[in-house]
């Protein structure tokens, strides 16, 4: 498990040090660093995926977009270079990236595995020395498979395409292989912990059932076109009425689906990055994707959300206050805007009983604060 990320003159970080568990949250206000925590080990991975013997880190490629060395350098404090650096257990990692300014991808200045430095390496392999040992290699394997699904994720499609097993493995960014990962790996079984009892444990049944907890009613049926690389899904939300095309059943399926999807692909050790998983859910289905995701950091992934929902928390909270995930191994995280007189993340600490210690002025709390001018309370 990636046990912590540090991030030195990357976006808008001068020095980041943040603990990760096997549940992690992200939140904080708009352009307050939350995506830059995400974007850093995108980057790492869309290298490792797409240029395998690569001395230079990739800043534009299928995953994610950067742009330019000027776009992801911090402006206050960097010039042309930053770092990132994963403690994966108790095994350090860390990569120093330079390069011009108007560059789209960024030389490997130095690569420091444990506390032995490479300098201007010339030969790596998955952005790694190629003579690194085991625990490397499983640190390279979870990097190269780790999923990450965007706030952007597709709406509703007449067809979607059929994508070969060997080359998509994950939902992708958008969650726009879902549906492929899905009917190619219909037959699978999902992890113990996470099968729904009474229910077949392939993950289609697996995935029908969890959608049905969040769409009552909810039927998946996929059926592949004819001499097409193809497939189309239908969906209902009751069982009394026929299968419609996606565009006809509401458009929260199509968001929920590639981020249920993703985690009943998943394997124990995998690694999950989701933006806004709220998107288009009810309050109350905000409140269950938190007890869910708790679950799914319980079955041995990790996961790690940005939100913006108080009612993704409180799910979290309640699953632990029922012994679902243990507090220490839940991370919350509070970014703020970079300024001079405050700390730019605070970390508040969940208990047993699901009680968060501390409430920072932003975190959460804007009900608060609009009940309280109802009532005559605040400004």
């Amino acid at each position: 498990m990636l046990t912590r990320l540090d991030l030195r003159f990357f976006k808008c970080f001068e020095l980041l040090r943040l603990p990760l568990g096997f549940l992690t949250l992200l939140s904080g206000g708009n352009a307050s660093g939350k995506s830059s925590v995400l974007h850093s080990l995108v980057l790492l991975q869309q290298t490792m995926r797409e240029h395998e013997w690569s001395t230079r880190l990739l800043l534009n490629g299928a995953s994610i977009r950067m742009g330019t060395v000027t776009d992801v350098v911090d402006k206050v404090n960097g010039r042309h270079t930053f770092e990132i650096g994963v403690v994966d257990d108790e095994h350090p990692y860390q990569w120093a990236f330079t390069g011009e300014r108007s560059e789209m991808s960024m030389a490997i200045d130095r690569v420091t595995v444990g506390s032995v430095p490479n300098k201007h390496p010339e030969a790596l392999r998955y952005l790694l020395p190629p003579e690194v040992d085991g625990a490397a290699m499983s640190l390279v394997h979870r990097l190269r498979g780790m999923t990450y699904i965007t706030a952007e994720r597709v709406g509703p499609r007449e067809v979607y395409p059929l994508d070969d097993r060997q080359s998509v493995t994950v939902v992708g960014p958008a969650g726009e292989h879902a549906v492929s990962v899905l009917h190619q790996g219909r037959d699978e079984h999902v992890l113990a912990k996470l099968v729904l009892p009474d229910v077949p444990p392939t993950r289609l049944r697996q995935v029908e059932e969890r959608m049905r907890m969040f769409f009552p009613g909810c039927g998946l049926a996929i059926q592949h076109v004819p001499q097409t690389n193809a497939v189309t899904l239908g969906l209902r939300t009751s069982t009394d009425t026929d299968f419609h095309r996606p565009i006809h059943a509401g458009f929260g399926l199509t968001q929920v689906l590639p981020i249920i999807v993703a985690t009943l692909s998943a394997t124990v050790g995998d690694i999950i990055l989701i933006e806004n998983p709220e998107v288009h859910l009810h309050p109350a289905g905000q409140a269950l994707m938190g007890q869910f995701l708790t679950a799914v950091a319980r079955a041995g992934v990790q996961v790690i959300v940005e939100t913006h929902s108080d009612h993704i928390l409180n799910g979290m909270r309640r699953s632990v206050r029922e012994g679902v995930l243990p507090p220490d191994q839940i991370a919350i995280h509070f970014f703020r805007p970079r300024s001079p007189d405050m700390a730019q993340v605070i970390s508040p600490q969940i208990d047993s009983a699901g009680n968060i210690d501390t409430w920072p002025d932003g975190f959460f709390d804007q009900f608060d604060k609009d009940a309280n001018y109802f009532a005559g309370w605040g400004p």
